[in-house]
C-alpha cells in the first residue's frame, strides 16, 4: 500500500469535508443516544460545552500545525514537546487505541442502522459483520490516493450534511417547530455528576475528528493559513447541525425513547415525517465511513516514518 502523501495534493475545501465528514460520521449517529442517556433533557446542551472546549483544543493543535504541519499530527507534537522516548511514544500509542475504538463505534453502529430495515435485533452477528464490510470498503477508497480522498470526501460531506440538515427541519416541522420539550432545563430523572461529565466527554469525542485535518497538514495546501481554517469551518458546521439533529430529536422523541433507540436513534425521531422512508434515509446518510480510516492510516504513516518513537516503547 502506497502511504506516501504528497504536498499540495488536499485543498482547503478537501480537507474541511475531511473534517466534517469525520466529525459528523461519530457524531450524530453513534453518540447522540448515548449523550441522552446520560444527561436526559440537557442532551443539547452537551454538544454546545463539548464545542466549546473543542474549541480551546483547536486552537492548541492549530497553533501547533502552524510550527509543525505534517502528516503526524499528535504524533509529531509529542514528540516535538518530549523528544523520541517513551512519553511520545505512549500518548501516540493512546491516540492510536482511541481511533480504533472510535472506528469501531462509527462501524457497528453502521449495521445496527442498516439491520432497521430488515427488523434483525441489535445482538445479530450480522451488526458486526456489516460493520466490517463498511471498513473493508472504506479501506480501499483509502488506498486510491489523496486526489480521490478529497473529491469523494467534499461529494460525501455535501450529501451528508445537507441530509442531515434535510432531516432536521423534516423532523422540526413534524413537532410544529415547538422547542418547548427540547430545551426543557429540568430533568424528569436525577442524575449524577459524573453522568454528566460522561456525556460531556462523549460530546467532546464527537468533535475529535478536527484531528484529521491536522493530521494532513503536510498535504494540505498552504498548510500555516489552511489548517486553521479547515478547523474553525468544520468545527462551525458540525456544532450547527448537531444542535438542529438534537433538537429534532428531543422534540419528536421522549428521553426513554431516545435511550430505548440509543443504537439509530436519529432513524427513529425521522419516523414521524417521513415514516419508513427515514430508516432508509439515515442509513443511506451513514455510510461514509472512510474519512476515520484514512486518519489513522496517517497516524500510523508517522510511525513508520519515526522508527525511534517505536524503539523507545
Amino acid at each position: 500500500m502506497n502511504m506516501n502523501y504528497k504536498k499540495n495534493s488536499l485543498s482547503l475545501i478537501g480537507a474541511v469535508a475531511l473534517g466534517t465528514g469525520v466529525m459528523i460520521g461519530a457524531g450524530i449517529f453513534a453518540l447522540l443516544g448515548q449523550v441522552a442517556e446520560l444527561s436526559g433533557n440537557l442532551f443539547p446542551l452537551a454538544f454546545i460545552a463539548g464545542a466549546i472546549i473543542s474549541g480551546f483544543s483547536a486552537y492548541g493543535y492549530i497553533k501547533m500545525s502552524n510550527a509543525f504541519p505534517s502528516s503526524g499530527g499528535i504524533a509529531m507534537y509529542l514528540v516535538k514537546a518530549y523528544g523520541k522516548g517513551t512519553v511520545a511514544a505512549s500518548g501516540a500509542l493512546l491516540m492510536a487505541f482511541s481511533m480504533i475504538i472510535n472506528e469501531s463505534l462509527v462501524a457497528r453502529t453502521f449495521g445496527s442502522y442498516t439491520l432497521q430495515l430488515f427488523n434483525v435485533g441489535n445482538n445479530s452477528v450480522w451488526v458486526p459483520i456489516l460493520g466490517v464490510v463498511l471498513i473493508v470498503g472504506a479501506f480501499l477508497v483509502n488506498i486510491s490516493g489523496n486526489n480521490f480522498i478529497g473529491k469523494s470526501s467534499l461529494v460525501l460531506a455535501i450529501i451528508k450534511v445537507g441530509g442531515i440538515a434535510i432531516f432536521a427541519i423534516g423532523a422540526l416541522w413534524a413537532a410544529g417547530f415547538s422547542f418547548q420539550d427540547a430545551i426543557s432545563l429540568n430533568n424528569a430523572t436525577t442524575y449524577a455528576t459524573t453522568d454528566y461529565l460522561g456525556a460531556l466527554t462523549l460530546s467532546i469525542l464527537a468533535y475529535k475528528g478536527f484531528t484529521t485535518i491536522t493530521n494532513s497538514g503536510g498535504e494540505i495546501v498552504n498548510p500555516k493559513k489552511n489548517v486553521g481554517r479547515a478547523i474553525i469551518i468544520s468545527l462551525s458546521i458540525c456544532t450547527v447541525i448537531y444542535l438542529l439533529v438534537a433538537f429534532a430529536v428531543s422534540s419528536n422523541l421522549t428521553i426513554s425513547e431516545i435511550v430505548a433507540a440509543k443504537d439509530y436513534s436519529l432513524a427513529e425521531a425521522s419516523k414521524p415525517a417521513f415514516g419508513q422512508y427515514g430508516l432508509w434515509f439515515t442509513v443511506g446518510m451513514y455510510r461514509n465511513c472512510s474519512d476515520h480510516i484514512w486518519n489513522y492510516s496517517q497516524h500510523l504513516c508517522r510511525f513508520k516514518n519515526d522508527s525511534n518513537v517505536i524503539k523507545n516503547l
